[in-house]
């Protein structure tokens, strides 16, 4: 006995070992094991990573690891081996109950590229289960006088195993009276069924009790009992016979409470209450078929009294014994078996392998983004699923294996549209109605630096006065990105430039955060008038992007220049001009004329004149815009011979700014008018030309001969430029010359219409004389009339100031290196 307990547990452990060295195999491109159920944690199922050919690096950087569809986590992979471990115990009578195969399938997913291979593992059974009765006592009433051979079904034994580990058979303990027979039903199993082998006497032996047993076909052998106790009736010996020893019927897993499912009928050869019969379920009939099923005992009609569910149980059999009312009762047995069919009740559903990931904008077409399986309770065309994406999504859904999917890229990507897609995938299956279900897939776009930082304008126009606080801020320039995170950081700068041969980063600096540009000095308009600024935003990402824009800086004048009186001019003299004037002057008389520029510009410009003070206020005037010195009346013989006048020279601006000059006029005896004479003798050019011609030769010799020159090429460039815009221009070239001769002024006056241009020369104390060229629509000629002229005055500094002061209707000089007409 013990040489053969070893040999078996021998036995045990050569195939326990032969189970879990399994073999592998490859079908249809799928790894497949093999191992018995019930094997101990961290028991080896196979080299996981070897079979995927994964090196020990690969799989710890691709994260390998396990998915179970079922569920229930029973594997893991060993992150150090590679091998796929037992996690969990496995019973595969819960797993897969009395099906034949018994299939687990896995999906195994790496990372970095994201993939998915898809394995399964076969759990074989082992004969862990004994073969079971439902009850361990069956009582049955036999009436004696039973003819022999008749056969009494009895309870089925139940084995949770499968294969040749299930039930195999039954026996019975000895005795003289009844023999066991096995009847083969149509679903393939086998009932027992007890004959009666020799007639039964109730008065010799009222009651036989008997041991059945049923055994299964493992190694070793395991079996159950139940005891069989028979009681002997007496008379009423008929028995109600069923029409069919077997019934089976289809029914739709849908169908409602009330459903006709098939009517019994029995029959009995007795007569009376003997043949009277009632229908009821076995006594030993489980609460599934109870609780879903009803039977009429009048009639045998067997009504649906619960819910279906194909899923959840496919078939059931229904024992059902008809009794009659005889004494001793007999009864009559069949057996309903109830086969459901399959309808499609279950919507698909839709679950994620692996979580989509994030994904970059500029993304390739066909980047894997996540995995997804789809799967349906139902059977055969209810189960099958097909998964679709909405139209209108840069994504596709590619099919890997059964009912799985990998969810790709199909189009351009960009974050700055579309920061993130919620696509709601619909599965729907094949059956009639179709069902469908959906479930919303995020998938998140992550930013790329693509787009450049964009100014609010390409240029912006700055108005600034001049003489500013230093350090004020001059303008805030914005620009926007619309990218995010580092990519949207925006740094701003100037460029680099030449504002008067002088970097721009010497006049203005750039808070480089939020755009503002501060003055780094203050400006003088009467220097500089307008600049422009270069600046750049940047953002941080990677490569950076940039774009530039232009700000414009216009200066704008403020009243910060006083008049300048140029002529007559009193840097000789100190503040005192003297003018001499003869007493036979009448009224209207011309006795000098009081020039004064202004550096500032528009109205801070316009210069007037006024007498202040005068030692005779009622013998001359002065005029308010051309500044001309006349006498109001006749000198008289009473006038004193020496006359001093103030005259108060200002502007038009706020606050207002002026100048004084004074001038000393001394009256003589015996002086004449050449300026009247000039004057009435150009009046009448036909008869006496030849005396203004000596005049001029007269008035010319006092000038140099340069001076002579400089004059005829600026009167002829006047002539000629007063033909298209009635202006005079003055060139650079032209003032350089002048500056040789320190004793030559040019004074330019807007007196209406009238624009002339005065040429000034001639000693401090000499009578005033000029030479005038007047251009006037309203005057049919142009006299020149020469007046005294100044050696102190810079004439270069006198053209500067006389081109920044005029308005644009007049003639203006060369300045600042700009030729203005």
């Amino acid at each position: 006995m013990t040489k053969r307990k070893g040999y078996r547990d021998w036995r045990w452990l050569a195939l326990w070992w032969h189970h879990v060295f399994l073999l592998w195999r490859t079908i249809d491109g799928q790894t497949r094991y093999s191992i018995p159920e019930e094997l101990k944690q961290g028991s080896v199922v196979g080299n996981l990573a070897k079979d995927l050919g994964l090196s020990s690096s690969e799989m710890f950087d691709r994260k390998l690891r396990v998915a179970s569809e079922a569920g229930e986590q029973y594997f893991r992979v060993d992150a150090g081996t590679g091998e796929l471990l037992v996690n969990d115990r496995i019973d595969r009578e819960a797993l897969c109950g009395q099906s034949a195969s018994c299939v687990l399938p896995l999906q195994v997913v790496v990372e970095n590229p994201l993939q998915s291979h898809r394995i399964e593992v076969e759990i074989r059974d082992i004969n862990d289960n004994s073969p079971t009765f439902m009850t361990q006592e069956i009582n049955l009433k036999i009436p004696e006088f039973v003819a022999l051979g008749k056969r009494f079904p009895l309870e089925n034994a139940e084995d949770a195993d499968v294969g040749s580990n299930s039930l195999k058979t039954y026996s019975l303990s000895k005795n003289d009276h009844f023999s066991l027979k096995l009847k083969e039903t149509k679903n393939g199993k086998f009932v027992p069924e007890l004959v009666l082998e020799k007639s039964l006497d109730r008065e010799k032996n009222a009651q036989h009790q008997l041991l059945l047993t049923a055994l299964d076909g493992g190694n070793p052998v395991t079996s159950g009992t139940c005891k069989i106790i028979i009681t002997v009736l007496d008379i009423n010996d008929n028995f109600p016979v069923f029409s069919e020893n077997e019934y089976k019927v289809s029914l739709k897993e849908n169908s409602t409470k009330g459903t006709f499912v098939i009517k019994l009928t029995a029959s009995d050869a007795d007569e009376g209450p003997n043949a009277e019969i009632k229908y009821y379920f076995g006594s030993r009939t489980p609460d599934s078929v109870l609780t879903t099923f009803e039977i009429n005992d009048l009639t045998g009609e067997i009504v649906l009294k619960g819910s279906l569910d194909y899923e959840t149980s496919k078939s059931y059999l229904i024992d059902v014994t008809a009794k009659d009312k005889g004494t001793p009762e007999m009864e009559g047995h069949c057996r309903v078996q109830v086969d459901l069919e399959d309808v499609n009740d279950n919507a698909p559903e839709i679950v994620l392998t692996s979580k989509p990931s994030a994904v970059r904008e500029d993304a390739p077409s066909g980047t894997v983004v996540a995995l997804i399986s789809a799967r349906d309770l139902d059977s055969s065309d209810n189960g099958k699923v097909m998964l679709q994406l909405p139209k209108g999504f840069p994504f596709t859904l590619k099919p890997s294996f059964s009912n799985n999917y990998e969810l790709l890229t199909n189009g351009p990507l960009d974050r700055e549209k579309m920061s993130q897609y919620d696509m709601e995938i619909t599965a729907t299956d094949s059956g009639s109605p179709r069902l469908s279900s959906s479930k919303i897939i995020p998938v998140t776009i992550t930013d790329v630096n693509d787009n450049p930082p964009v100014f609010t304008q390409p240029s912006y126009n700055v108005y600034l006065k001049e003489n500013g606080v230093p350090g004020s801020i001059l303008f805030s320039v914005s620009a926007s990105d619309v990218d995010s995170g580092e990519n949207a950081k925006i740094s701003y700068s100037i460029l680099d430039s030449k504002v008067q041969d002088v970097s721009v980063s010497s006049y203005v600096y750039m808070n480089s955060e939020n755009g503002s540009i501060y003055s780094m000095h203050s400006f003088d308009y009467e220097k500089l008038k307008v600049f422009q600024i270069q600046v750049q935003a940047k953002d941080q990402g990677s490569p950076s992007l940039s774009s530039n824009a232009t700000v414009h800086v216009f200066i704008l004048d403020q009243n910060d220049n006083a008049p300048a009186v140029i002529y007559p001019s009193s840097a000789a003299l100190g503040s005192l001009s003297h003018q001499r004037m003869p007493r036979s002057a009448k009224a209207g008389h011309l006795v000098t004329k009081v020039t004064a520029v202004d550096a500032d510009s528009g109205h801070n410009a316009w210069i007037s004149y006024r007498l202040a003070e005068a030692t005779d206020a009622s013998l001359f005037t002065v005029s308010q815009y051309t500044g001309e010195v006349r006498t109001k009346r006749a000198v008289s013989e009473q006038d004193e011979s020496s006359q001093r006048l103030l005259i108060e020279v200002k502007d038009d601006g706020e606050p207002l700014q002026s100048a004084t000059v004074t001038v000393s006029i001394v009256l003589e005896d015996g002086l004449h008018e050449p300026i009247l004479e000039l004057r009435h003798k150009a009046s009448e050019p036909s008869r006496k030309t030849g005396r203004i011609t000596l005049y001029l030769i007269l008035s010319l010799a006092s000038v140099s001969v340069l001076s002579l020159v400089t004059f005829l090429i600026l009167a002829v460039k006047c002539m000629r430029n007063s033909r298209s815009s009635g202006s005079c221009c003055m060139t650079r070239s032209d003032c350089d010359d002048y500056k040789k001769n320190r004793n030559l002024q040019i004074q330019l006056n807007t007196d209406g219409p009238i624009k002339y241009v005065e040429v000034l020369g001639g000693d401090v104390m000499s009578q005033s004389q000029s030479f005038r060229s007047c251009m006037s629509p309203m005057s049919e000629y142009s006299d020149f009339t020469l007046i005294k002229p100044s050696s102190t005055t810079d004439f270069k500094e006198v053209i500067s100031v006389l081109d920044a002061s005029l308005p644009d209707s007049t003639w203006t000089f060369e300045s600042q290196q700009v030729s203005r007409v």
